[in-house]
C-alpha cells in the first residue's frame, strides 16, 4: 500500500481575470495569511507576472512570508527588484486603497529558501525560509497560515520535517504539474509523512490563465498588455519583460483561490479552481521494469527500484542518471544493492 494523502485534483479551467483595477477593501473583511513559496529569476519568468499582480492587490491579504526557492539562478534580490517598483507605484496605489502594506515591512518578510532539491529522503537542513515559514505557522491567530506554493516544495517539507506540529496550522495551495517532478523527493516526503496536511495540488487547471481560445479578445493573453497593462504605471511597464508582455502568470490561481471564492471547500467554484478530493498519493513505485500494461495517474511520480549489487558508497547518495528529454535525473543508492 502506498501512503495517503490528502489533497485535490483541479476539475475545471479558469477564464483569466482583469487584474489591474484596485478596489478598495470593505472594512470588515478578513485578510487572509499569506506566505509565498516563489522560484522567482529561475527558468520560467511567469513568477515575476505573478508577483506583480500579488503586489497590486497586497491590500487584500496578510503577507507575512516571501520566500525564494529557487534551483538555478534565483534569489531573495529577484523579490526585492520587485518590492523597488511596488515602492514607486505606491502613492498611486494607496489611491485605490489606504491599507497598502509598507516596501519595508514586505521587505523585512523576505527570506532565502533552499538552492537545491532534496535527496531521497525529502529534507536537507533548515533554511531561512523553512524556518521563517514554522515562525508564520507558530503565530496565534484564528486563521489558517495560507502557504502559497510556485516552485519546488522543499521548503514547505524541510519546515514540515522539522516541526510536524505545524501540519494543521498551514494549508498549501502548490502549483505542481511543471514544478512537480523539480521536487519529487520533497513531494514524497509529505505524502508519506504527512497524510493529514491539508493540500492542493494543482497540476493542470492553472493553464487556464493562459490557454483563453474562447476569451473575448481585448482579454487574450497577447493582447492584454497593450490593452490593459501598458501604461499603468512601474509595475505594468516592468511587465513587458516577460514573455514580451505575454500574460501567462501560471502561479497566480493560488493566490486568486483566496481572492474570491470559499477557500475552505475547494470543491465549490473559485478564482483558483474547482477540485476534487482524493484520498491517494499520485507517486507509483516499480519493483524492476515497468512496462506498457501498467498505468499511472496522469502528472504523477513514478519511481522505479531495482535490485543490484551493494555497493561501497553512502546510502542516499547518486549512483546513476537517466536523461530524458535532455533533462537529467539523478538515481539514489538506497542500500542493500537497491
Amino acid at each position: 500500500m502506498y501512503p495517503k494523502q490528502l489533497y485535490f485534483h483541479c476539475t475545471a479551467i479558469l477564464f483569466f481575470i482583469s487584474f489591474f483595477g484596485c478596489e478598495k477593501t470593505p472594512p470588515e473583511k478578513i485578510k487572509p495569511r499569506i506566505l509565498i513559496s516563489t522560484d522567482i529569476g529561475g527558468t520560467d519568468p511567469d513568477d515575476n507576472q505573478s508577483m506583480i499582480h500579488l503586489l497590486m492587490y497586497a491590500n487584500e491579504f496578510q503577507i507575512e512570508g516571501l520566500v525564494s526557492t529557487s534551483f538555478q539562478t534565483g534569489t531573495t534580490q529577484n523579490i526585492f527588484e520587485m518590492i523597488d517598483l511596488y515602492e514607486k507605484d505606491l502613492d498611486k496605489l494607496k489611491n485605490h486603497a489606504p491599507d497598502f502594506p509598507a516596501p519595508d515591512k514586505l521587505r523585512a518578510v523576505t527570506k532565502q529558501g533552499t538552492k537545491q532539491g532534496a535527496p531521497y529522503k525529502g529534507y536537507r537542513k533548515p533554511t531561512e525560509g523553512s524556518d521563517w515559514i514554522i515562525k508564520c505557522a507558530k503565530k496565534q491567530s484564528d486563521q489558517p497560515l495560507w502557504v502559497l506554493v510556485w516552485g519546488g516544495i522543499e521548503d514547505v517539507t524541510q519546515a514540515l520535517h522539522d516541526a510536524p506540529e505545524i501540519e494543521d496550522k498551514i494549508r498549501v495551495y502548490w502549483i505542481g504539474g511543471p514544478n512537480k517532478k523539480w521536487g519529487p523527493n520533497a513531494y514524497a516526503y509529505i505524502a508519506e509523512n504527512h497524510p493529514n496536511l491539508w493540500m492542493i495540488e494543482n497540476n493542470a487547471t492553472y493553464r487556464g490563465w493562459f490557454m483563453d481560445s474562447e476569451s473575448p479578445k481585448d482579454l487574450k493573453a497577447k493582447a492584454f498588455f497593450e490593452n490593459h497593462i501598458k501604461n499603468v504605471g512601474h509595475m505594468g511597464a516592468n511587465f513587458i519583460n516577460y514573455y514580451e508582455g505575454r500574460i501567462k502568470m501560471g502561479d497566480t490561481p493560488s493566490l486568486a483561490y483566496v481572492m474570491n471564492g470559499n477557500p475552505d471547500d475547494p470543491t465549490t467554484e473559485s478564482w483558483g479552481g474547482e477540485f476534487v478530493k482524493i484520498n491517494h498519493s499520485s507517486r507509483t513505485i516499480f519493483q524492476g521494469n515497468s512496462s506498457i500494461a501498467d498505468t499511472v495517474v496522469a502528472y504523477g511520480i513514478q519511481e522505479w527500484h531495482f535490485k543490484g549489487p551493494e555497493l561501497d558508497i553512502p546510502q542516499d547518495s547518486v549512483c546513476f542518471t537517466m536523461e530524458i528529454s535532455k533533462q537529467v535525473w539523478p538515481g539514489y543508492y538506497l542500500g542493500n544493492g537497491v
